[in-house]
């Protein structure tokens, strides 16, 4: 996923998108080497979480930077 097709959806989305990223973490670090089609996912999927939550902790200071100055 392309950070800027993070930037794009609402946080809502994200906080799914997350979810689900994390589920697929774990299960791949259930599974047997052997079993592994791609080793490169696990960095794939920790830098995609990372995006995400940089996003979202963004747009959580923009709404508190707001709020600071109502």
């Amino acid at each position: 996923m392309k950070f800027s097709d993070i930037k794009g959806k609402d946080s809502r989305e994200l906080q799914l998108d997350a979810q689900g990223l994390r589920k697929e973490l774990f299960e791949l670090r259930l599974k047997a080497p052997e079993e592994i089609q791609s080793p490169a996912r696990f960095r794939q999927i920790r830098r995609t979480i990372a995006q995400i939550e940089t996003v979202l902790r963004d747009r959580e200071l923009a709404a508190m930077r707001q709020q600071a100055v109502s």
